[in-house]
């Protein structure tokens, strides 16, 4: 299994409606991808800024080019996100999960 990992920043204000489309529009596209095992957003301060990681899961590498194309370290920043974050990786790291506990 393939974690996907990236960062973006969002103002206080706009933290919110970025929160909001991670779980409505980004959620949805990420379901339909075949190979698609979860995805996790983490929330915290960063100075006056709100940082977001966002881990996505995926069964292998041609799980992770079917979401983001044939480069896939490129960061996939949909146009809502861009209108609400104030920067963002535009790489991602990609990593083999060594260990997955589950409850």
């Amino acid at each position: 299994m393939i974690a996907r990992v990236w960062r973006g920043w969002a103002s206080g204000a706009g933290a919110g409606e970025y929160q909001r489309h991670y779980e409505t529009e980004v959620v949805e596209h990420l379901r339909q991808v075949a190979g698609f095992r979860g995805a996790r957003l983490l929330r915290g301060e960063d100075g006056d800024e709100v940082l977001f990681t966002s881990i996505t899961l995926f069964g292998g590498m041609d799980d992770v080019r079917r979401f983001a194309g044939d480069d896939p370290d490129l960061a996939v920043v949909e146009d809502t996100a861009r209108r609400v974050l104030t920067r963002w990786d535009e790489r991602v790291t990609h990593h083999e999960v060594a260990v997955d506990v589950q409850p």
